[in-house]
């Protein structure tokens, strides 16, 4: 395929990985880019020394394009702005913040910003503050999530009616069938967390892994809507949480029972019980860990299916 996000990207599918926290490390960026895709290392659970390190394993283990995706509410933002500078990374994927923040300075480095958003509003201030590429995160995403808690299906057809620059779909996309949706809707291209969280080239622990592949429909859902809305699987720490807001926690009560360090307990450590857990409402269709390369295989397959019967689909109206 080839279309502007391959084009700005330097990329031959239009599939990028998540940039999640606690799984997309070096191997998982690598792997993606290998196969054609835009693989990223989420910054976000990185100290300055870390992402050094895995941006330089990814370097040796792609010679594909590759990105680093950086939260700008992260209080290290900026330091690992000026890494990725130094070290000359092609993309950069910025969210949880202004996009105006950093975005002049990256493409002034010769780097290609994309930024994710949520809402109509952010995606006009994204274009406006000059990224190449927006992505449009829908309701069902995993961890942190839009306040209008709109679902990708309505988001991508809003965004394409207002949006010049090329938009990038994410939230609730696991399957071939609905990566073509989201093209037939006018994105350009597709972000995917959870799959990829669960592969296993992820940095995931394999207790985190298992409860994607055996979670069912309904076990996942959206809480903290007083602090940040966040999609939770659900486990000790989300029963806490649940408690908490069934009888009316205040902000403080909140933060207090999150703490510090609750997502690398649950993801990276595999502590299902005291951990954070985020993933994403499609958990419950992923039933394999697999490797990246038979994702892509899959995807691919499901998604020329898909396309060959348009036709008839057609034909039908």
């Amino acid at each position: 395929m080839n279309n502007r996000i391959c084009e700005i990207l330097n990329i031959k599918t239009p599939i990028i990985s998540g940039g999640m926290v606690w799984c997309s490390g070096w191997e998982l960026a690598s792997s993606v880019s290998n196969e054609g895709g835009l693989g990223l290392i989420g910054a976000g659970s990185m100290n300055e020394e870390v992402l050094l390190d895995h941006i330089n394993k990814c370097k040796k283990a792609t010679n594909n394009t590759f990105g680093v995706n950086i939260p700008l509410m992260n209080p290290k933002s900026s330091s690992h702005i000026e890494i990725v500078i130094k070290e000359k990374v092609p993309v950069v994927f910025t969210s949880a913040g202004n996009p105006s923040t950093y975005t002049q300075k990256l493409k002034d480095n010769g780097i290609k910003v994309v930024h994710v958003v949520a809402n109509e509003k952010f995606a006009l201030k994204a274009q406006e503050a000059g990224v190449d590429a927006i992505v449009g995160e829908g309701f069902e995403a995993g961890g942190h999530n839009g306040k209008e808690e709109t679902t990708t299906l309505v988001l991508i057809n809003q965004l394409k009616k207002i949006i010049d620059i090329p938009i990038i779909a994410a939230g609730g996309i696991a399957t071939g069938e609905q990566i073509l949706a989201m093209m037939v809707l006018g994105a350009e291209g597709v972000q995917i967390g959870s799959l990829f969280a669960s592969s296993n080239e992820s940095s995931a622990h394999i207790n985190f892994k298992n409860a994607i592949i055996n979670s069912k429909e309904g076990d996942t859902q959206l809480l903290l809507r007083k602090l940040s809305p966040t999609r939770l699987l659900k486990g000790g720490f989300y029963d806490k949480i649940k408690e908490a807001e069934d009888r009316g926690a205040t902000k403080e009560e909140l933060l207090e029972i999150i703490g510090v360090g609750k997502s690398k307990k649950g993801i990276f450590e595999g502590n299902l019980e005291e951990g954070e857990l985020e993933i994403g409402q499609v958990s419950s269709i992923i039933k394999d860990v697999l490797s990246v390369k038979d994702i892509f295989s899959k995807l691919k397959e499901e998604y020329s299916t898909a396309l060959s019967n348009t036709d008839k689909l057609i034909k039908t109206l």
